[in-house]
C-alpha cells in the first residue's frame, strides 16, 4: 500500500482499534466538541490561525490563504513530531483526519508518510464519521437491554455501577451524559458534553456489546438534562424487559442525601435548582422548601420532594412509556451499603 493511504470510515472501522495513534488534525475547540473515540487532538491550525486563514480565504483569495496557512501548519506539524512522535518507531500506525479529510490532514499525512510512517488519512474527516455515527445510530445494534426501573433514590445509578464493576454490560447514559436526570441533575464542576459528543459515546458504547448478553440500563426519559438520548435506542429501552428495584423511602432519602452532598453543603445552589419546580407547585411551596434547606433540615425537605414531586411523576409515567413494567423482575435492597447492591448485581448478572 502507498503511504499516506486515503480510505472511507467504513474502512476503518474494523481496524480501528488497531491503529497506534488516532489524530484529530483540527483545533481545540472542534476537538472539544466531538471527536472520534481515543482520538488525541493535536492541531494543524489552532483556533486563532483557522480563524485567520478562514478569513483570508474569503476577504482576499485561496492563495493568500495558503501563503498564511502554509507556514504556520508546517511549524505546528514539525512541534507535533519533535515534542510526540520523535521515538516513535518505523511501523507506528497513525490514522490522521481533519474536519473533511482536506488541507488539514492531508498536510500531517504527507509529511508523516515521507518520514517513513505508514499513516492513513480518514477520507471525509470527521463529517463522515459523523455521518456514519448519526446512521447507526437511527439503526442501532439489536441489543438485549434490561431496563433498571425504580422511584427517585432507589438506587439505579449504584446498581448499574456495581454491576459495570463485576463485568456485566452497562449503557449508563446519566455517566456518559454527566447529569443525573432531573430537576437537581447537573453535576458540579462537569459540564454536560455537546449532543454530537454524547452521541458519539452511546455509538461507542453499543458497538462493544456482545449481543448475545444483556445490557443494563436505567429507565431515562428522552433527554438526560439537555441531551436527547436518540430515538431508536429509546425506543429498544421502552419495548425491553424491565428491573423493578424497591428501596424502602427512608434509605432513599439518606441515599440522596449522599448522592448530592454539594447540595446539602450549599443550600443557596439547592434553591436556585428548586425555583425551577415554581410552575408546577407554586410559589408557596417553593419557598417553604427553601426554608428547610436554609435551616438544615434536609431530610424533611428530601421526603417531601420525593412524596410531592418525585414519586407521583415517576408512577405517571413508568407503565406509560416501559410497556413491559408491569411484569419486572423485583429486587429489593434491604439498605444501601455497597455489600447490598452488590448482591442484588450478582444476582441480575447471574440471572441473564
Amino acid at each position: 500500500m502507498k503511504y499516506p493511504a486515503v480510505l472511507s470510515f467504513e474502512d476503518v472501522l474494523p481496524q480501528l482499534e488497531q491503529f497506534d495513534t488516532i489524530i484529530d488534525a483540527r483545533s481545540k475547540s472542534e476537538f472539544a466538541l466531538d471527536h472520534i473515540p481515543g482520538a488525541i487532538n493535536c492541531p494543524v491550525l489552532n483556533d486563532e490561525e483557522r480563524i485567520l486563514v478562514g478569513t483570508t480565504y474569503k476577504q482576499v483569495n485561496a492563495f493568500e490563504a495558503k501563503k498564511i496557512g502554509a507556514p504556520l501548519v508546517a511549524r505546528n506539524i514539525a512541534h507535533h513530531i519533535e515534542t510526540l512522535w520523535r521515538d516513535k518507531p518505523r511501523d507506528w500506525k497513525p490514522l490522521v483526519y481533519c474536519w473533511r479529510g482536506g488541507n488539514r490532514s492531508g498536510s500531517m499525512a504527507h509529511i508523516l508518510a515521507k518520514i517513513g510512517w505508514p499513516v492513513i488519512q480518514l477520507d471525509g474527516g470527521y463529517k463522515a464519521y459523523r455521518a456514519f455515527v448519526a446512521a447507526s445510530l437511527d439503526n442501532p445494534p439489536q441489543v438485549q437491554f434490561r431496563v433498571v426501573c425504580g422511584t427517585t433514590g432507589s438506587g439505579k445509578s449504584r446498581l448499574l455501577e456495581t454491576l459495570d464493576d463485576i463485568g456485566a454490560q452497562v449503557l449508563d447514559l446519566e455517566r456518559l451524559a454527566a447529569h443525573r436526570g432531573s430537576v437537581l441533575g447537573n453535576l458540579p464542576d462537569e459540564p454536560q458534553p455537546s449532543q454530537k459528543r454524547f452521541e458519539s459515546l452511546i455509538w461507542d458504547k453499543l458497538r462493544g456489546f456482545d449481543l448475545d448478553k444483556p445490557v443494563f440500563v436505567e429507565s431515562e426519559s428522552k433527554k438526560v438534562g439537555n441531551l436527547r438520548v436518540p430515538d431508536a435506542v429509546m425506543q429498544m429501552m421502552r419495548a425491553s424487559p424491565c428491573v423493578s428495584l424497591m428501596l424502602s423511602r427512608p434509605n432513599r432519602v439518606r441515599l440522596l442525601i449522599e448522592d448530592y452532598d454539594h447540595f446539602m453543603k450549599d443550600p443557596a445552589l439547592l434553591n436556585a435548582q428548586l425555583d425551577h419546580l415554581v410552575q408546577l407547585h407554586g410559589r408557596a411551596r417553593i419557598d417553604a422548601w427553601h426554608e428547610l434547606a436554609n435551616t438544615g433540615r434536609m431530610a424533611e425537605l428530601v421526603d417531601e420532594l420525593l412524596v410531592d414531586h418525585y414519586d407521583p411523576a415517576y408512577l405517571r409515567s413508568i407503565d406509560r412509556n416501559f410497556v413491559q413494567f408491569p411484569d419486572a423482575r423485583v429486587v429489593e435492597l434491604s439498605d444501601i451499603a455497597p455489600a447490598d447492591f452488590l448482591k442484588a448485581a450478582q444476582q441480575l448478572h447471574h440471572a441473564s
